[in-house]
């Protein structure tokens, strides 16, 4: 499993819009209207992350949600993270 760091992280981060490279994962900040749609996006962020048996950090507060993603067992970022990535954009 390759195992990316910042720099090499950079070509595939460069494919996302707003996701940066921090401590081993890569995150981004969502913000909505409301309390209300943070939560329902956070629900299908969860139910898209268990089709891929892939799970994200997730932080809400009110209408923000912030996301970061990290393959626990290799300790870093891979492929998987930039997978889920791309899928979690579709949702926004």
């Amino acid at each position: 499993m390759k195992i990316y760091n910042e720099e090499t992280a950079q070509s595939v981060l460069s494919q996302l819009t707003n996701w940066t490279f921090s401590n081993d994962g890569i995150e981004k900040k969502f913000e909505f209207e409301n309390f209300s749609q943070a939560l329902a996006f956070i629900v299908q962020i969860g139910l898209l992350a268990e089709t891929k048996n892939h799970h994200p950090e997730l932080f809400n507060v009110y209408n923000k949600v912030n996301i970061r993603l990290s393959t626990h067992d290799a300790k870093g970022v891979t492929d998987k993270d930039f997978e889920l990535a791309k899928a979690i954009e579709k949702l926004f």
